[in-house]
């Protein structure tokens, strides 16, 4: 899909330096160990961490990034992702050798970050607009809409469920959804960089465009007359998703096609957001 290249937050603007340019993806030098065990210096952008999200953001060709900090055994987990860069001729900065401690201090505590933290820039904002018109040539496409959930490691894990069974989007609303953090891009294990997580300002008014688009709208809820599984999901469907607790909105569900369940039962019937949203992307795979 192609992204629609909407300015990105004013730290983004700007081009590579000469200095970056000349110094390529596989030149190396080490961050210098400031006096009193300071950590390297803050991000440009936002912090990725972790071999998965940092991998994937490498190769992307959409990402801009400012620095890669690595120990010597990230940096080994990062060469397969180095060689691919550099094969797509990709302008990457140099890597910067650090101390596990450096990254410690400098990431949120209890990062996983496997030896790798990377300074990127934002990407590209991708519109509904764009996802309407990049599934007009798909009779069958699929995104998941998300009502006010707001949990990062949700959003992440839905987006990684999504690339996973093919998914065109995530969509969340503007206000009520997490910021596009190392926490959500770890979560997500790379999807961040191949499934657009769309922002927009009035999810109604948004299910209304999907419709005018051609999708059939299922609003995933407990009350739900019908299973899943007895909804027709051959055609372009947009799967809708309320917060843990609250649920859908009234407004959203109004503006739904149908409302579905899930056939859960038993002592404990209802499951965490992300995993009813990799189910519920798996029966839609299924009935396919």
């Amino acid at each position: 899909m192609t992204r629609s290249k909407k300015p990105s937050p004013s730290h983004s603007h700007g081009h590579s330096s000469s200095a970056e340019r000349r110094d390529y993806a596989g030149a190396e030098r080490r961050e210098p160990r400031p006096d009193r065990g300071s950590a390297p210096r803050g991000a440009q952008g936002v912090w990725l961490y972790g071999l998965h999200p940092s991998a994937a953001a490498w190769v992307n060709s959409e990402r801009r990034i400012h620095r890669l900090l690595v120990t010597e055994s990230g940096r080994a987990a990062m060469e397969p992702a180095m060689a691919e860069a550099k094969a797509k001729g990709l302008n990457r900065p140099g890597i910067t050798r650090v101390e596990r401690a450096d990254l410690d201090r400098l990431l949120p505590p209890g990062a996983v970050h496997q030896g790798i933290a990377l300074d990127v820039a934002p990407l590209p904002e991708v519109g509904i607009e764009d996802i309407c018109a990049a599934s007009e040539s798909d009779s069958s496409a699929l995104v998941v809409v998300l009502d006010q959930v707001t949990d990062p490691h949700n959003v992440g894990a839905i987006l990684r469920s999504a690339a996973a069974f093919g998914a065109k989007a995530v969509l969340v609303t503007e206000r009520h959804a997490p910021e596009t953090t190392g926490v959500l891009a770890k979560s997500a294990s790379g999807a961040l960089e191949v499934v657009p997580l769309v922002r927009v300002t009035n999810l109604a008014r948004a299910l209304g465009e999907l419709q005018e688009a051609g999708f059939w709208s299922v609003g995933l809820a407990e009350s739900g007359a019908q299973t899943l599984a007895q909804c027709n999901l051959t055609g372009r469907t947009a799967l809708v998703m309320g917060a843990e607790g609250s649920g859908l909105r009234r407004l959203t569900m109004e503006r739904c096609d149908v409302i579905a369940r899930l056939p859960t039962q038993g002592p404990v019937g209802s499951l965490n957001v992300s995993n009813a949203a990799a189910v519920a992307l798996y029966e839609v795979a299924r009935l396919r």
